[in-house]
């Protein structure tokens, strides 16, 4: 799977973050995916690197799919407490 897969991935895997962490966001819809891409790289790499699992070529591969999604949350839900009280609400 290529750059561009990483990237669809991490927009998907953004999206159901949200979807699985509803609220408000300081970044709003184009933060919150970002922080997807973001996410499916470092879920990815730490994936790889400490859990002996590398991630697979297959885009339709559960552990893909799940080290995406997990490294999405980690990093909104850290976004969420740096950031989320610098909002008027």
């Amino acid at each position: 799977m290529g750059i561009i897969g990483w990237i669809i991935l991490g927009l998907l895997a953004g999206a159901i973050a949200k979807f699985l962490l509803p609220g408000r966001d300081p970044g709003g819809f184009v933060g919150t995916t970002v922080i997807g891409v973001a996410g499916a790289f470092i879920g990815g790499w730490i994936s790889a690197r400490w859990l002996d699992h590398p991630v697979s070529n297959q885009f339709y591969d559960g552990a893909t799919w799940a080290a995406a999604i997990g490294g999405s949350l980690v990093l909104l839900i850290l976004y969420r407490i740096l950031f989320g009280d610098s909002r008027a609400k």
